[in-house]
């Protein structure tokens, strides 16, 4: 299946954006008549003709309309942003094709970056998601202060952890994470949560885990969360 990306749809008839419609038509040759599916990013999955195949302006019109069923867990990964954007926006990459359902940049006391542009996080998310055949865009918030997500009342109910650089961690993300369940995880920037906001996030009901004996870094630890969580649910 070749994944296309549309944000709003109305059907029955669909116009592609000039990115799509030039990768549709000039890329990939597509003609009229011919069949492609395309998603919302909000769970819908459309099965369209080409009725105009314009590289400016491809005119679609839906023929069948599909709702994909949402999974019966929900990862929210919060994450202090790397010096470096490419790194994040490879970690986003990557926990899109994976699966995840929402991100939190974090501002902390030791952060190296305290801005990061997410309007490119968004695309390279649009861009796995359609690699990846993912129906759901994730969620990408701004970078929020550490505090003020500690006691929001939205993580009633999550299983909340914060995972950071401890020898004496006997409690594994793998191992204490239930399966099922809504999930909130706080990486740190690469010089760590400070001690303080270890033990406020403790106060808060966070469970400390590990993501191994390694020492990773903020990005591979992001990763290393989204994917042992996927595979608790698998």
């Amino acid at each position: 299946m070749q994944l296309f990306f549309q944000e709003k749809i109305t059907p029955p008839l669909v116009s592609l954006d000039p990115d799509e419609s030039k990768h549709l038509t000039r890329v990939l040759r597509k003609k009229q008549g011919d069949l492609i599916s395309l998603t919302n990013g909000q769970g819908k999955l459309f099965e369209c003709v080409i009725l105009e195949a314009n590289p400016s302006k491809t005119t679609l019109k839906v023929v069948k309309t599909l709702e994909v069923p949402q999974e019966e867990f929900y990862i929210h990964l919060a994450i202090a942003p790397t010096k470096s954007p490419d790194r994040m926006e490879w970690m986003v990459e990557k926990i899109t094709e994976i699966g995840f359902h929402e991100l939190t940049l974090l501002e902390t006391m030791n952060s190296e970056r305290s801005f990061l542009k997410t309007d490119r996080l968004e695309k390279k998310i649009i861009s796995a998601c359609k690699q990846s055949l993912k129906f759901r865009t994730p969620i990408v918030n701004p970078i929020s202060r550490l505090d003020s997500i500690l006691d929001l009342r939205k993580f009633e109910g999550y299983q909340k952890f914060i995972a950071y650089v401890d020898e004496h961690h006997d409690h594994h993300l793998f191992d204490v994470a239930k399966s099922r369940g809504k999930y909130l995880v706080l990486i740190g920037p690469e010089g760590d949560f400070d001690p303080a906001e270890i033990k406020k996030a403790l106060s808060f009901g966070f469970l400390p885990v590990s993501l191994g004996k390694s020492r990773l870094r903020t990005e591979t630890a992001g990763l290393a969360a989204v994917e042992m969580l996927q595979l608790i649910n698998r």
